[in-house]
């Protein structure tokens, strides 16, 4: 995992600060990510370990919640699934923060843990694995 603490710590703050725009990027198309929370919680494992032999957990994570109002997403989200799929992909999410003074772009990169549909949305719950300034 390459989380820069600093970094996630100012979008962890940003983020419940503000309200700023998150878009998912996926298969050459944007979806606007609403509802959004971001958090450092505990992972139920008891030590670092390989989870399912597909992906390494440690015994904590920052963790990304948000729903997307576009039900068209959903097909698009099948091979992106931990899980019982081993071929996952990672999901790409830009947003800007603010950073010394300025709005700075940001990219996250996560992988998604579950999803839950509603008639009107579906809400994903991922694990971000890596963060970028653009």
């Amino acid at each position: 995992m390459s989380v820069d603490s600093n970094l996630f710590e100012n979008l962890m703050n940003f983020t419940t600060n503000n309200s700023p725009k998150f878009t998912l990027h996926l298969n050459d198309d944007d979806y606007v990510l609403v509802n959004v929370s971001i958090e450092n919680s505990s992972v139920p494992v008891n030590e670092p370990t390989t989870r399912g032999g597909v992906y390494f957990s440690e015994k904590y994570a920052y963790k990304m919640k948000g729903a997307i109002k576009d039900l068209s997403v959903v097909p698009l989200l099948t091979k992106k699934m931990l899980g019982p799929n081993t071929e996952f992909g990672e999901l790409k999410i830009s947003t800007s923060i603010a950073l010394d003074g300025k709005l700075t772009s940001l990219e996250i990169l996560t992988n998604l843990t579950n999803s839950v549909q509603t008639p009107d949305s579906i809400e994903l719950s991922m694990i971000i694995i890596k963060l970028e300034l653009l």
